[in-house]
């Protein structure tokens, strides 16, 4: 008796998205032919750890978040759960430049809204009026428009300018290296426009939350770091296990993939050396842009709004000293620059103080970003520039004497898609022009937001898909053959006439 081929799927992209789709695809179904192409010479995309004389040092994402389930589900399901390292505890939230110094993020504030006003009125950060005018937040009328709004906008017309610039500003521009004048708060924050539907008033849906979930975390300002957990042998131990668990035979690494057409049976795949294969199924994990060429003749629609969604670029120097050398107190995890002050880069992430295992005692190791739509143009000075402006830059900040023990920088080249205004409404059109290719499904960061967990999401979501896809074609070729074997002669005429 004949036996059937297994079903192949293609998953076109190596980074975390596309990883997670493979893996995905497998458990799903153990017998697919799961064949996974990559365009570099290594899997992971921008996630990558490098260990340099006792320095751990992440060139992106050095974590995730842990009310989004996915990544540490993952993690677990790798054998990867007892590697799992939450945040140090005890250790501060962030601080925000103002005026040259370092200041707290004022307790309570969670990146675009307080939940505590004494806080607001206590801090150095905002001015008297600044602090009159955020204040009046709770008499300012909810937008009924439902068009959508940018970031600047939204808060602007909530809390005042100063509050934007000096809060807003800098800490939702350390998460999406994004222009807030063109951020949408409805593919970003829609938690915020929730609040203001539903309360009225953001600082009355935040000190509602806070009464029904109150803990530790909100003692702080800035991103709430006890959610967050990273791995003790950094971010690339989630690759490495990813890769282990596909068979070495289905990973192709320096195959850009050019195009994709329709063939007889499913997918015709051709990379930049001509050479050609098929598959019952695609998953495109690749950046928008380049999905975009993958797909311009076959999805000529999902193309076009697929190259609408513009990228940022930044980099990351990594720099080292001894704890001795920095005169500042290191009592928070970072801080970020609002634009207004005119420094030369956007945050600063003190890696050591965050997790444990990320620097030799002794030392401190922080991340230092540079770049981002707001100030792309420092991204063409050379590397030891970058490294040198970053240096100077927490030098003075920090009061740090002496040159660093350790310099590192990385380029995440056109690697943060920008959630644009008009974002959400650009991917609906997508889903839905995606409805007339069922075995077909795409996965990334451009469609399911910034964010390990929010990536490994969008990979096993597409995985589902295209299983499902495949089962809808076979049910649909099925009941074209039952309706040619019941009918005939009416198939004999049609291929008469």
């Amino acid at each position: 008796m004949p036996t059937c081929n297994p079903k192949r799927v293609a998953v076109i992209g190596g980074g975390i998205s596309g990883l997670a789709a493979a893996h995905h695809l497998r458990k799903l179904d153990p017998s697919l032919d799961v064949q996974l192409f990559e365009s570099g010479d290594r899997l992971g995309g921008v996630i990558r750890t490098t260990e340099t004389d006792g320095f751990l040092i992440e060139g992106a994402a050095d974590n995730f978040i842990t009310t989004a389930p996915n990544a540490i589900e993952l993690c677990r399901d790798l054998g990867l759960g007892q590697e799992l390292i939450p945040t140090n505890p005890g250790g501060g939230g962030a601080m925000v430049v103002s005026r040259g110094k370092l200041e707290p993020v004022p307790p309570g504030f969670m990146v675009m809204a307080p939940s505590r006003i004494w806080p607001i009125l206590a801090t150095r950060i905002l001015s008297p009026m600044g602090k009159l005018r955020s204040g009046m937040e709770v008499f300012v009328p909810r937008k009924k428009a439902a068009e959508d709004e940018s970031l600047k906008s939204f808060i602007s017309r909530r809390f005042g300018s100063e509050m934007f610039q000096r809060l807003v500003q800098p800490l939702v521009g350390g998460i999406y290296t994004a222009d807030p004048a063109r951020l949408s708060v409805a593919a970003t924050m829609p938690r915020f426009l929730d609040m203001e539907q539903q309360h009225g008033s953001l600082i009355r849906g935040m000190m509602s939350g806070r009464r029904k979930q109150s803990g530790p975390a909100e003692s702080r300002g800035g991103a709430r770091h006890s959610q967050f957990m990273t791995l003790r042998g950094g971010m690339s131990r989630l690759i490495d296990a990813l890769a282990a668990s596909l068979p070495s035979d289905s990973v192709h690494l320096n195959s850009p993939i050019v195009q994709l057409s329709k063939a007889s049976t499913g997918w015709l795949i051709e990379d930049q050396n001509g050479h050609r294969s098929t598959a019952d199924a695609v998953v495109m994990a690749s950046p928008a842009n380049h999905a975009a060429t993958m797909l311009r003749q076959v999805a000529p629609k999902i193309a076009r709004r697929l190259r609408r969604i513009e990228y940022a670029s930044c980099a990351v120097v990594s720099l080292a000293f001894r704890r001795d050398q920095i005169n500042a107190p290191m009592n928070s995890f970072g801080f970020v620059v609002p634009h207004v002050e005119n420094h030369l880069i956007l945050s600063c992430s003190f890696s050591s103080e965050k997790y444990e295992g990320r620097a030799p005692d002794g030392t401190v190791l922080m991340r230092v970003f540079i770049g981002g739509a707001m100030q792309s143009g420092l991204l063409r000075l050379p590397n030891d520039q970058l490294i040198e402006l970053a240096h100077w830059e927490v030098a003075r900040l920090l009061k740090i004497d002496g040159k660093p023990l350790l310099r590192h920088l990385t380029r995440q080249s056109q690697a943060m898609p920008q959630y644009h205004v008009g974002h959400q409404q650009r991917i609906s059109d997508i889903k839905e022009h995606l409805a007339d290719h069922p075995t077909l499904a795409l996965a990334g960061s451009s469609l399911s937001g910034v964010g390990v967990p929010g990536c490994v999401a969008s990979g096993q979501k597409a995985a589902v898909e295209v299983v499902a896809g495949m089962k809808e074609s076979d049910a649909a070729a099925q009941r074209a053959g039952r309706r040619r074997e019941a009918n005939p002669s009416s198939e004999s005429s049609a291929s008469n006439s």
